[in-house]
């Protein structure tokens, strides 16, 4: 099974990583590289530097496929064992592209919990064409500091959670596409990320809520595991996540968290498949954690929201979801949101 080789999820964790690489036998001598961002991975630095001597630093100015290219150049110059990527997702998938390009293991030491790109075989790069996602190897190993990530924007904490709980309608597409197109299904991939997602849909813990980050960061790990169990994203990408794409397509000023995109559109993809009471679960824990249930606080009108709808089968050509399946108008898609909204407030 495709996995990380350790997964260190714990308060003080990153006071051990020069241990953990030396202890996990990558690093022993701490040859490496630590790929930073300007924000919160160069604070850290001046925390770690000391204790890893022989590191060379990275700073990754953002998370373009030019910045990622420009990693892996400048790396070439090195002789390491290992790259850590020290930061948010941005930071994290920019690494994770530059090491498939030189040929290094990387480390994933994530400072807020966004999205499930901690742990999968993708990376999600802008490029001159928009935004695109590319194969990558998924991190030999995954750190993760509960103190760190309690002082990481409650936001980020927030999107996480809505990307993990998007599981249960990606799985939920994945199985409709299998009964209707005859697509395989892995139940393994299926099993490992719906339950992330159903962790998190049931977890009675607040932001604050150390259990609540321990569950989350689980369930993120358990998604980049599910997604390279399937060998690709489809068990936590369906119509939830091609909804957010064409958000981000149709509207690239207006770019929210990727979570809060997912989390939206996770519960109007289950109104769409008639699971009202689950797509009711999915909104009250969404409000729960502050995330948006409807359009309007996403920042976008309805009818913005009714054409990223229509457009988003574009987003994935070749994908099955409800959206693929109902093929609905405009006019059907601006009706059903207002179905939706109307059992929001019922």
């Amino acid at each position: 099974m495709p996995s990380p080789v350790f997964v260190e999820i714990r308060a003080g964790a990153l006071d051990s990583l020069g241990g953990i690489l030396a202890d996990r036998r990558l690093s022993a001598g701490g040859r490496i590289a630590v790929a930073i961002s300007g924000g919160s991975g160069a604070l850290l630095r001046e925390r770690l530097e000391p204790a890893l001597p022989r590191a060379d630093w990275y700073r990754v100015a953002d998370g373009t496929l030019d910045g990622a290219v420009r990693l892996a150049d400048e790396m070439r110059r090195g002789h390491y064992d290992a790259l850590v990527a020290l930061g948010g997702g941005k930071i994290i998938d920019a690494a994770k592209y530059a090491a498939a390009r030189v040929g290094l293991p990387v480390v994933a030491v994530a400072t807020n919990l966004a999205h499930d790109g901690l742990c999968s075989p993708v990376s999600i790069l802008d490029n001159d064409a928009g935004r695109g996602s590319y194969g990558v190897p998924s991190p030999i190993g995954i750190i993760v500091d509960l103190d760190v990530i309690a002082k990481a924007p409650k936001r980020f904490v927030a999107s996480g959670i809505g990307d993990a709980i998007s599981n249960i309608s990606a799985c939920a597409d994945w199985e409709l596409s299998h009964a209707v197109t005859g697509e395989p299904v892995d139940g393994l991939a299926v099993a490992m990320a719906r339950s992330a997602g159903e962790n998190m849909l049931r977890h009675p813990g607040t932001l604050d809520d150390p259990d609540l980050l321990t569950t989350l960061t689980e369930a993120l790990v358990l998604s980049g595991i599910a997604m390279n169990i399937a060998g690709s994203t489809r068990p936590s990408s369906g119509a939830c996540h091609e909804i957010s794409h064409a958000l981000v397509e149709l509207h690239p000023k207006r770019p929210g968290q990727h979570g809060e995109q997912v989390g939206l559109g996770a519960a109007f993809a289950c109104h769409l498949r008639g699971e009202r009471e689950l797509s009711g679960l999915i909104v009250e824990r969404l409000r729960f954690h502050g995330l948006p249930v409807t359009a309007d606080q996403l920042g976008f009108t309805d009818a913005e929201f009714t054409e990223a709808v229509h457009y988003a089968p574009n987003t994935r050509p070749g994908r099955f979801t409800i959206l693929e399946h109902l093929d609905l108008s405009a006019t059907d898609i601006r009706d059903a949101y207002a179905d939706y909204v109307q059992a929001l407030n019922s």
